[in-house]
């Protein structure tokens, strides 16, 4: 064997040793403190620093490395560092000896013995100096001989020469993306950076072949331990390859050190990546369906709005391979949001939706379905643009795998599908029990405008790492197109890149050049390993262009011509990978015909078979929601009530809280007073009946989640779900004592949220869309709040039934009430969501029979202004208790929640008819005055002696029935709630309009005429007046007047309102 060169040059001794040193023109890197190490390392080498270094010299011409080393078709690298100041003093060399560097430290036992081993495996693969080193060492030359050997050339490294190498290193890193070469139309020109110029760290052509060290301990990627001498020519050759070529890396803003040394050893590789012959076929032929699936269209349909990808289409070969490297690291399901840019391509290519019914909604399809499936439904809605539709299909991937992949439905409204994505990616997490969030994952597409400018695009990011809403990760791909409509970017963003509100939250940006099809692939590819090691968002940003206007029929000339003029000479990326591909005979002109041939010819069938195509009945429900009913069919009317056991059971579970637990007293009184509630039978107030409807739908196996601002809590401190302990600050939830172990914490889910609404209800929608078997409820803090979330409500909650045939459960509680509190604390905007409703006022429904009624299957969601809390514990579980699925808005109390007359007993919750006062088994869509007893509406007993009846509906109910009390007109004077008014209770107000024939009917409501519930009811009662041969203008209004604001900032000016208008319906 052979002896251990280490050993042999400690046994020569340490000036041996010193000289052998100065044999390696390159210094072992200075380290602060020894490391112990053992083995071959420690015992061949010893310390090999020593001695001292000439300084180096300089040549002219520093810059003359700047043309080398830049892209082409970049400006010079900057040398202005040079004219601004005096040129740097010469550097002189530190001598080795005085670096007092431990050389067994564990950087250079590591380097040293990387370098016998190399030279074992290949005399070629390391350095002269190392290689004329080893083999005097091995023909048997010892240390001491070493030691005088003339000639040995000492090292050239200076300590400011290792700094400023790092430094320039480390520009690449954080600024070598100023550098790339992006843009593929070439009109980006920008000035790069004068960090990027290796003559401001005092380098010239001179230094070019010199061997610099260059590794740092604990490093990745250039910086690494495992190759730190190169010369000087392949440090910044690699550096201009990896950071200014079709890719700029932005991740030095992190502040993880292991997340930037991932991303590192992934991008600063030794070589450039390189895709295997297959590979590129591969990439060809998908750039080849999306680029040619553009064309087909446009020849076809030539004046039609399509929001083609053309000058993006790399964008498909890219999403493909994304999606196959996710199913190669266990994603199961992605789902995707995304704008009308680009989604005919995506349903087509990446989702598979049918080519025939994609050509067949060109023509105006699909049909009405006529020709449901047996049981289904054959309800086909109002329908979309094809641009906005969705669809889901399980996609087989190019490695082996499958992939269930969802595209949502959204409408122009950009980016606001972003959290209904989320929120919906989050659901299918939970349901399938992904606790590492691995297997499931959402991608979404944006535009450059939309990302910069829309401010739910932050609300998602912001969002990303909450522990109720974060998903793991999302990739962002930016589809950027450079121009915004009609705007260019420096008129319509602050920042130089449209992404850079996503450095914000500390995730890598990768901009890479649309017209390069590998390195887009490989970024995605990125992206994902990214998403699934850190669980964390990333953004890929394509840099593109859009080949035509906004849409196919614009001109784009009128706001863009120089752009277009370069885009009407540009090639597209098809067409330059193929000729890459030719060129470097990769593919022969035969064999890229082949593949357009092929694309072209099913491209032709599809097309032929979709004149005759005839839509198949619409799976328009996922399988979890297998058996529920669609808006056609009928739907039974289900009880709601629980037996008083189990109510009794639950509600005491539910008021249970640890001994060993610290509540704050005022909360442990909350809760002693709840429990003697449900011990006592009697007045049960608003929390106390939520608790209950809560706690019996988790008791019978639904998922309920609640979140919003402040919810835990409460904004009026009424909730307390989520209490905490006062000595250690530990949070607990009494309601999940309802299942204990039995399910997951989460199964009962209650959330502050981040200061949104737009983002946060957008999830909650998402979260509500994949499972109909959960509670799903959203709180707004006050409910005018709510009108930052109206494209939320007005695009997707409001009408996603109608144009997308999605149902929801959606519940939103809006705190509304006069009672005071200014202009932006009195009203939810009721009117705006009854204006909303697609109820025709002046048709009665031909049947409302009980048995038969599905007067809230037709229409497209349902208003409540509760007035008990039994009605609401009712109403809440009405929303589960039924085989639909509709959005419920809860006009929901403030002064209720704490009103002493405001409860009810714990028999209007129960099972039993018989037991009720006034509540029965389910929920009341309409309250009778408390002194009527016949709910018959055939054969309604009839009071004459009633001068007046007063509609009303929530908590001015009260007040009026406080008022009447003190005057003494219980007996002439009737009041009657609404609790429904979407849809309006057609047969209950007209049975109460029959019971009290000669009556004056006075509509009272709290909120100025042109706001409330008046505009609503006024046409409907009139309706029912003409079928009931009573005057039509019989309604009085009695309420405020009408008003540009809500309320009225006085306090007193509104106690002066208040009793005015009391006074007003009743005397």
């Amino acid at each position: 064997m052979r002896r251990h060169i280490a050993a042999r040059l400690a046994s020569a001794g340490g000036d041996a040793i010193a000289v052998a040193a100065r044999a390696i023109p390159h210094a072992a890197p200075v380290t602060s403190a020894p490391i112990a190490f053992s083995g071959a390392a420690t015992r061949r080498f010893g310390a090999l620093l020593g001695g001292s270094s000439p300084p180096s010299s300089r040549a002219p011409g520093a810059s003359s490395i700047l043309k080398r080393f830049l892209p082409s078709s970049s400006s010079p690298l900057h040398t202005s560092a040079r004219h601004r100041a005096a040129a740097p003093p010469t550097p002189r060399a530190t001598p080795n000896a005085q670096l007092q560097d431990e050389f067994l430290s564990g950087t250079s036992a590591a380097y040293v013995e990387s370098m016998e081993d190399k030279f074992r495996e290949d005399p070629n693969s390391v350095p002269a100096s190392w290689a004329s080193l080893l083999r005097q060492m091995d023909a048997g030359v010892t240390g001491a001989e070493l030691s005088e050997i003339p000639g040995v050339a000492p090292s050239s490294q200076t300590i400011q020469e290792s700094m400023r190498l790092l430094l320039m290193v480390r520009a690449f890193q954080v600024n070598g993306h100023a550098a790339a070469k992006l843009d593929p139309l070439g009109l980006d020109v920008r000035d790069v950076p004068v960090e990027l110029d290796p003559a401001l760290y005092g380098f010239t052509d001179a230094d070019l072949d010199r061997e610099f060290f260059l590794g740092s301990w604990r490093m990745k990627g250039f910086l690494s331990e495992d190759n730190p001498v190169q010369t000087l020519r392949q440090i910044l050759t690699r550096l201009r390859e990896t950071y200014c070529g079709t890719v700029g890396y932005e991740y030095m803003h992190i502040a993880d050190r292991d997340q930037c040394n991932w991303l590192r050893e992934r991008i600063e590789k030794a070589e450039k990546h390189e895709y295997s012959v297959e590979r590129k076929k591969v990439l060809l032929d998908r750039l080849a369906w999306s680029d040619m699936f553009e064309s087909f269209l446009s020849n076809k349909y030539t004046a039609a709005k399509r929001f083609g990808l053309e000058g993006c289409e790399t964008l498909i070969p890219g999403f493909k391979e994304a999606i196959d490297k996710a199913a190669e690291l266990g994603v199961e399901s992605i789902t995707i949001g995304m704008p009308h840019r680009g989604r005919l391509n995506v349903l087509a290519n990446v989702v598979r939706k049918p080519l025939q019914t994609i050509f067949n909604e060109f023509k105006g399809g699909p049909k009405p379905a006529g020709n449901a499936a047996p049981g289904g439904s054959s309800y086909t809605g109002s329908g979309d643009v094809k641009y906005h539709l969705g669809t889901s299909y399980d996609r087989p991937t190019l490695r082996g795998g499958r992939m269930h992949l969802s595209l949502v439905a959204n409408p122009s409204h950009l980016e606001a599908v972003n959290t209904v994505v989320i929120g919906k990616a989050r659901a299918k997490q939970f349901y399938e029990n992904d606790v590492e969030r691995g297997k499931h994952m959402a991608v979404l597409l944006h535009g450059d405008g939309a990302f910069s400018g829309q401010g739910i695009v932050y609300e998602t990011l912001d969002m990303s790492q909450l522990p109720e809403y974060t998903i793991g990760g999302t990739l962002h791909v930016v589809v950027n197109n450079q121009v915004a409509f009609t705007t260019d970017p420096k008129y319509s963003r602050s920042s130089p890149y449209c992404t850079d509100v996503a450095k914000g939250i500390n995730i890598p940006v990768f901009h890479v050049n649309g017209d390069d099809v590998e390195a887009v692939a490989r970024v995605m590819e990125l992206a994902i390993e990214w998403r699934q090691q850190w669980k964390q968002d990333v953004v890929v940003d394509i840099v593109c262009y859009r080949k035509y206007g906004h849409n196919e029929i614009d001109e784009p000339m009128f706001t863009q011509p120089l752009m277009y003029k370069a885009i009407k000479k540009h090639p597209s990326a098809h067409q330059q990978y193929a000729e890459k591909l030719m060129g470097d005979g990769t593919l022969t002109p035969g064999d890229v015909k082949l593949v357009h041939d092929s694309v072209l010819k099913t491209l032709e069938e599809s097309f032929e078979d979709s004149k005759d195509y005839v839509p198949k009945p619409r799976d328009w429900l996922a399988s979890h929601w297998a058996g529920f009913k669609g808006p056609d069919q009928l739907s039974r009317i289900r009880e709601t009530g629980v037996a008083m056991e189990k109510l009794k059971q639950i509600g005491i579970a539910a008021t249970t809280i640890p001994e060993t637990f610290t509540p704050h007293r005022v909360v442990k009184r909350v809760y002693d007073t709840r429990r003697k509630m449900i011990e006592s039978g009697e007045g049960l107030d608003w929390a106390m009946a939520e608790a209950l409807a809560f706690g019996t739908l988790l008791d019978e196996g639904n998922h309920v989640r609640l979140s919003g601002q402040d919810v835990e809590r409460g904004t009026f401190s009424h909730r307390h779900a989520l209490i905490h302990d006062q000595s250690t600050g530990e949070r607990h939830v009494p309601l999940r004592n309802v299942y204990g172990e039995a399910k997951k914490k989460e199964f009962f889910t209650v959330s502050n949220s981040s200061l949104s609404e737009f983002g946060v209800l957008g999830f909650e929608l998402g979260y509500s869309l994949e499972n109909p078997n959960a509670l799903v409820m959203w709180e707004a803090q006050f409910g005018d709040f709510a009108n930052s979330a109206q494209i939320i409500i007005d695009q997707f909650i409001s009408s996603g039934e109608a144009k997308w045939l999605r149902q929801t459960g959606l519940t939103l509680l809006l705190p509304h009430g006069y009672d005071g509190q200014g202009p932006e604390h009195s009203s939810c905007r009721v009117e705006r969501y009854l204006q909303m409703s697609d109820e025709d006022p002046t048709k009665i429904p031909a049947d409302m029979a009980f048995e038969t009624r599905h007067q809230i299957q037709e229409h497209n969601w349902q208003i409540c202004n509760v007035t008990t809390p039994a009605n609401y514990f009712h109403l809440l579980r009405r929303q589960v208790h039924r085989d639909f699925r509709k959005p419920l808005i809860v006009v929901s109390p403030k002064n209720l929640l704490r009103h002493p007359k405001c409860v009810s007993p714990l028999s209007d919750f129960d099972d039993k008819e018989e037991t009720q006062m006034e509540q029965g088994v389910r929920f009341k869509r309409l309250i009778m005055d408390k002194s009527a007893t016949s709910r018959d509406k055939v054969n309604t007993p009839v009071e004459n002696s009633a001068k007046r009846v007063v509609f009303c509906t929530g908590k001015v109910y009260y007040e009026l029935d406080s008022e009447r009390e003190a005057l003494g007109r219980e007996k002439d004077v009737k009041i009657v709630r609404i609790e429904q008014l979407c849809p309006f209770p057609w047969d209950l107000v007209g049975r109460e309009l029959r019971r009290y024939p000669k009556a004056e009917v006075v509509w009272c409501q709290e909120e100025p005429m042109n706001m409330g519930a008046y505009s609503h009811v006024a046409p409907r009662f009139q309706t029912l007046f003409k079928d009931l041969k009573r005057p039509v203008d019989g309604l009085r209004y009695a309420g405020r007047a009408p008003a540009a604001s809500t309320a009225t900032g006085y306090g007193s000016v509104h106690s002066e309102e208040q009793v005015g208008l009391i006074k007003d319906a009743l005397q």
